[in-house]
């Protein structure tokens, strides 16, 4: 299919307004989700708009979000819901203020809050852990029973999605690449360093490899 088939079948409110920006093909909108640290998530409630920055993972065609089971996310169920994951990779210097932009992935993820219990939820915590640290599960001692009881995840069953991504160098006017000015981009680097352990762990642990993992992916 098409990008312009593609785009057709979305909703207005899903649709990117800059079409040589946008991307709907699953591969590059997976690709940056499953790369984010953080979600923002929107929804209404109370008759008040929340953006909210949470911990989330995907699994197949489905964003799990996590919150403590008393938060007003956590018990969402049915109401629509959109969550956004930004990349910023570089800040555009133009000669122009006009011009200046920033190089960037993003995507938006719109679909319906959906509550979570049961295998479900023990599926979705795990999830959520190993997208931070990728094996970190299996490293550490399973959730008690009051732990799974004070936390909550909130599905959002993907329905629609669409990716913008910008790269490159300024795009200036012809005239103004005389004026003698410096222009280019400045880039924006996300990385983890090493590990600093706390006063609990035994001289001389090694950095589990759910850390080397998570470097690896976030790199």
């Amino acid at each position: 299919m098409s990008p312009e088939s593609e785009t057709k079948t979305l909703p207005a409110y899903a649709r990117a307004r800059q079409p040589k920006r946008a991307r709907y093909d699953e591969e590059t909108i997976h690709g940056i989700l499953d790369t984010g640290l953080v979600g923002h998530v929107g929804f209404v409630a109370d008759g008040r708009p929340m953006v909210i920055p949470m911990a989330y993972a995907r699994v197949g065609g489905t964003l799990y979000l996590h919150g403590a089971s008393k938060t007003r996310i956590a018990r969402l169920d049915g109401i629509p819901m959109c969550m956004t994951a930004t990349q910023l990779t570089g800040i555009v210097a133009a000669r122009s203020g006009f011009h200046h932009s920033v190089n960037y992935r993003s995507a938006v993820v719109h679909g319906t809050a959906r509550h979570v219990d049961g295998e479900e939820l023990d599926a979705a915590l795990e999830a959520i852990t190993d997208h931070l640290l990728p094996g970190r599960t299996a490293e550490i001692r399973p959730m008690t029973a009051q732990e799974r009881k004070a936390t909550g995840v909130v599905a959002l069953d993907i329905d629609h999605a669409s990716a913008k991504v910008r790269t490159g160098p300024p795009v200036d006017d012809e005239e103004d690449h005389a004026l003698g000015l410096w222009a280019g981009v400045v880039p924006v680097t996300t990385a983890l360093s090493t590990g600093v352990q706390d006063a609990y762990t035994p001289e001389g642990a090694a950095e589990p490899a759910s850390i080397a993992a998570a470097r690896r992916k976030f790199a």
